[in-house]
């Protein structure tokens, strides 16, 4: 969503303030708080004709929807009015009267604390009525993403395509518009050739590229959606075995070259092999364009702090870079990218978490195991039931991973693995359930907060025994829309039934905590197309294979559930749900505004794709936006 999607902000009319209150108790309104503050005049209510969007805030004001349209993601008050908010901090939520009386108990305190009991130091509470219909959730986050892969993909759109062809017209009219020779090479992300409908579903080759005779002398290479596999041209792969002394590996450990029945590369490199094909490093121009992007497409759909799921070193130096300059609203929580690590680096690589309100933190390493299920690339205990013999790509053998974890575990780090197949999962819960072993505290691992990023496909016994370890399954709720109309067929019809569990992964959870992501730029940047694949088990268009009612629908989660995931669980994920994840009392205000309520179980579940971002706020400013209603002090 650019800012062009945002909807103009209408001139409402002035209202009274709500206190789930009808229009026969607003005169009992004014003279309570008149009344409260008798001798003060700025306590007496006004309206203040003001323009109908706020882009710059009070200091100090109090934020009031209809009632109960303030979803705080808070257990104890999941509902609220109003919530008060004093610079970048939430003082206090609840309805007006409630906000308005607290408000002047503080004043009262501030004022005999630091003034001597003058009357005069007392504040007036602005309050800032959104017009109706509008609703308030808590920030949202992308628990699994990666911000400067997006701003990569948005350059040339291969994800549009629907098929062969329209992806190589696609790639021919960017050719037209960017005249390279045949050393340029043309890198880009975003195909799927399960969505192709001129295929019959297999991998595309190098000849396809070099059908087209303005591509077919350029060096090309194309990364699959899930950036499992890598497809590049004739040329390209003339480069590559230049690169690699003039000929290919006949095996790549963690990784495959994919071959035709003669024994030569089909120009398909797939997961620990693509590092073969020697693509030009991105300039720091490039690297720069690329956040830059990111950064302002998340905010337009009111993503206020991101998980970024496989940081390198020069990308976490230039968030440090970009928050100094003071152009990071967004607070990043960053993964560092054992693949992409040195080894000097990984053993000099120091946590960097000055603290949980920050707005660039690592703490975390991301480890990975396999590969992807579109790919067949996802590591599985039995074959695959449409390639019988393919099980998959463990990219990292059991005992190596088992001592790159320990190796973080006790420097302190976060661990965070990456695993798709049950093979891998079964893997990964081995390793946590090895190296967090503690006969005297049953809760040493849950302290830690390890994380299975994606945790896809799972036998049923792990399922539960991730929530008994304490293990944190961070899943993606849109890999089940994107993948369910092939994901049965590659699985079978038993293995399925462990896969994109999310609600049974959320009630095997010790804390009942599952952290929603995208992936993004695998998946869209737009937090509802989460939300609504989380709640509906649908694609945009409304269909599943198991039809209207939704692709395994007892694994749908609710909306409260899905809010939850991506505001509170994915901070407590990041280890900031003391300060951030909900609108509570003490908490940032990070915070978004809709214009319409997803949130109500008994609006079609199809609306949730028509919402819009009215604003986005982090640290209690607008970032994004602006907020429609009326000003009353």
């Amino acid at each position: 969503m650019s800012a062009s999607d945002k909807r103009p902000g209408q001139r409402a009319t002035a209202r009274t303030p709500r206190a789930n209150t009808d229009s026969s108790n607003k005169q009992v309104i004014y003279t309570l708080f008149a009344s409260a503050a008798a001798g003060t005049a700025a306590w007496y209510y006004s309206f203040i004709h003001t323009p109908p969007s706020f882009t710059v805030l009070p200091s100090s004001y109090a934020l009031c929807a209809d009632a109960g349209k303030i979803y705080t993601a808070d257990p104890v008050k999941p509902n609220v009015d109003c919530i008060v908010v004093d610079k970048q901090t939430i003082l206090t939520t609840g309805a007006l009267l409630e906000v308005q009386f607290w408000w002047d108990g503080y004043q009262n305190e501030l004022i005999a604390k630091w003034y001597g009991n003058e009357p005069s130091a007392k504040k007036p509470l602005p309050v800032i009525n959104l017009r109706p219909g509008l609703i308030v959730t808590p920030g949202l986050a992308d628990a699994h993403a990666h911000i400067l892969q997006y701003g990569f993909k948005m350059q040339l759109r291969l994800d549009q395509a629907r098929s062969l062809s329209e992806l190589l017209d696609t790639l021919e009219d960017y050719v037209r518009k960017h005249p390279s020779g045949p050393d340029t090479w043309i890198e880009a992300m975003g195909w799927d050739h399960t969505k192709w409908s001129d295929t019959d579903g297999s991998f595309p080759t190098a000849a396809d590229l070099a059908s087209r005779p303005t591509l077919a002398a350029l060096p090309i290479a194309l990364h699959r959606v899930d950036v499992h596999a890598l497809w590049i041209s004739p040329r390209a792969l003339e480069l590559t075995k230049a690169h690699n002394g003039g000929g290919l590996p006949v095996s790549v450990p963690g990784g495959e070259i994919l071959r035709d029945s003669a024994g030569e590369p089909t120009g398909i490199f797939v997961d620990a092999a693509q590092s073969l094909v020697p693509v030009p490093k991105w300039s720091r121009q490039q690297v720069r364009e690329y956040a830059d992007r990111a950064i302002k497409d998340a905010l337009a759909v009111g993503l206020t702090s991101i998980h970024d799921a496989a940081t390198s070193v020069e990308e976490f130096e230039l968030f440090k870079q970009l928050d100094t300059e003071r152009k990071l609203p967004i607070r990043v929580y960053a993964m560092a990218d054992s693949d992409r690590l040195t080894l000097k680096e990984a053993k000099q690589l120091e946590i960097y978490d000055t603290s949980p309100t920050a707005h660039v933190r690592m703490r975390s390493v991301k480890l990975f195991t396999d590969g992807a299920l579109g790919s067949w690339g996802a590591a599985l205990l039995s074959p695959y039931s449409d390639k019988p013999d393919a099980h998959g790509i463990m990219r990292h053998p059991e005992e190596e991973l088992l001592k790159t974890a320990r190796e973080w575990w006790e420097r302190g780090w976060g661990v965070n693995i990456h695993a798709i197949g049950d093979r891998a999962n079964k893997a990964v819960l081995d390793i946590f359930e090895e190296i967090g072993n503690d006969p005297d505290d049953s809760d040493a691992i849950a302290k830690r907060r390890p994380r299975i990023e994606h945790s896809q496909i799972m036998r049923p016994e792990d399922l539960q025994r991730s929530g008994k370890l304490g293990v944190l399954t961070s899943v993606q709720p849109t890999h089940a829309t994107s993948d369910m109309n092939y994901a049965e067929a590659r699985l079978g019809p038993e293995r399925i039934k462990g896969a994109y569990a999310y609600q049974t992964l959320l009630q095997a959870s010790r804390n009942h905590v599952l952290p929603l992501g995208s992936d993004f730029p695998v998946e869209s940047i737009n937090p509802l197309y989460g939300f609504y694949a989380a709640v509906a088990r649908l694609d945009n268009e409304g269909n599943s294979p198991h039809g209207s009612g939704g692709w395994y629908p007892a694994e749908r989660l609710t909306r409260a559930q899905a809010l939850k995931g991506m505001t509170l669980d994915a901070a407590y994920a990041a280890f900031a749900e003391e300060v951030l994840g909900s609108l509570s009392a003490s908490k940032r205000a990070d915070y978004v505004i809709f214009d319409r309520d997803i949130m109500d179980e008994s609006r079609p579940v199809g609306d949730i794709l028509e919402a819009k971002v009215e604003a986005t706020i982090i640290d209690g400013k607008v970032v994004y936006g602006g907020i429609s209603g009326n000003s009353i002090l």
